[in-house]
């Protein structure tokens, strides 16, 4: 009998290889000047160059109309995909939640009381989307943006552009960052559907208002992100 269990969250972190190979800024001396900073000061030098993250988080998402507390743990390796679960609580029950794509497959859930489906999503959009997603989080990974496949484009004083293929998929990252190479906003082309609506490329970004250094890595610790960015759609 052939074993169908999905991957889980341990067994993607612990698949993950380990770098050795050092972060040196030197290497980053034919990007354009805002890309040098801003990964200049995400990763410090001789910081080991890692292909992957495991994340714990906490704050609020949006189920239909309602806006609800959550805590998530999430793995992004950036060679295989990414797993995210999360838990939050609807009339005072627990809801599970999880995002994934692990090898070309994506899938998306809830479920109450980890039993009830309320939500349940999978098929080749749903995989574009949650492929989306992982090229949106690669702010947690900022390793992965020193490869030197990455097309950069500086698009004014602020902002740059990244342009790449990950996970089979091409994104388009753009950038804002601060004179002194801080992120402040992401911007990414994702694949989605919007209530009922088609599956096509919508905007997909966010605002950092916070971070952390973990590890030698500064990356954003509280970011407010989502469909509809920069529109009055997303403040709401």
């Amino acid at each position: 009998m052939i074993n169908t269990k999905p991957i889980s969250i341990e067994d993607l972190w612990e698949s993950t290889p380990t770098s050795n190979r050092p972060f040196d800024p030197e290497l980053l001396s034919n990007l354009p000047h805002l890309a040098r900073c801003y990964l200049e000061q995400a990763i410090a030098p001789g910081t080991m160059l890692a292909s992957a993250v495991r994340l714990w988080m906490h704050g609020e998402i949006k189920l239909g109309q309602k806006w609800h507390s959550f805590k998530g743990e999430e793995v992004i390796d950036w060679n295989r995909g990414m797993i995210w679960r999360a838990t939050t609580w609807m009339n005072g029950l627990p809801v599970l939640g999880c995002d994934r794509v692990v090898d070309g497959v994506g899938e998306a859930k809830w479920k109450m009381l980890g039993l009830f489906p309320v939500m349940q999503a999978s098929g080749a959009d749903i995989t574009r989307s949650c492929v989306g997603r992982v090229q949106a989080e690669s702010v947690w990974l900022p390793s992965v943006l020193c490869n030197p496949d990455i097309i950069w484009t500086e698009l004014s004083a602020s902002q740059v552009q990244a342009t790449f293929t990950a996970l089979g998929e091409p994104a388009k990252i753009t950038l804002t960052v601060s004179n002194q190479g801080v992120l402040e906003q992401i911007k990414v082309d994702r694949w989605g559907s919007l209530e009922g609506e088609a599956f096509h490329y919508g905007d997909f970004g966010g605002i950092a208002e916070d971070s952390g250094t973990f590890d030698g890595y500064t990356i954003p610790t509280r970011l407010r992100i989502g469909w509809l960015f920069g529109s009055e759609q997303f403040e709401s």
